[in-house]
């Protein structure tokens, strides 16, 4: 699943789809069928990215794209205007280790929501990219160089810096 640049803004609802970048933001596209543009100002809006939230969860939190994976194997979810009981039963399918006192009924409306919008996009059926940072790092990492320890040379001494006179009152 390759949630690469699909954001939730706070105070908008639905997914977005980061464009570009430009001084003051983000020029994002909304995911649903009237492709609205936004251009999110970093100084009053918070930009969550979807790989990298989580869900609280009893002992670690629980990754949102795993949660997701869950879902799509299950088959049977319900629709958003369920009521909390059905959401939770859902939720201990998907989620058996959430806490429940953190996790509240409009969070799983929030991502049963986000999971419907996302599952008819082919980003959602694609691999996560890897890190190819890390790749390339030990591909083109330097074989370790051998000095050889030799006797101290004569170093020129290092002048001290001087102090600032001490203002009197």
């Amino acid at each position: 699943m390759n949630l690469q640049g699909i954001v939730a803004v706070s105070g908008k609802p639905g997914l977005w789809r980061a464009l570009a970048q430009n001084k003051t933001g983000y020029v994002l596209e909304s995911l649903d069928a009237q492709k609205t543009k936004l251009i999110a100002n970093l100084s009053t809006a918070k930009l969550a990215a979807l790989n990298e939230i989580t869900i609280f969860g009893l002992e670690d939190d629980i990754k949102l794209t795993d949660v997701f994976e869950r879902m799509k194997a299950a088959g049977n979810i319900p629709t958003g205007k369920e009521d909390g009981k059905k959401l939770r039963e859902f939720f201990y399918t998907v989620a058996a280790d959430h806490d429940e006192e953190k996790v509240y009924a409009s969070d799983m409306k929030k991502i049963i929501s986000w999971f419907n919008l996302l599952k008819e996009l082919p980003l959602f059926n694609e691999e996560a990219p890897s890190a190819p940072v890390a790749i390339e790092e030990e591909a083109t990492a330097p074989e370790p160089v051998k000095e050889e320890v030799a006797a101290p040379a004569a170093e020129a001494p290092k002048a001290k810096a001087k102090k600032a006179p001490a203002k009197k009152a």
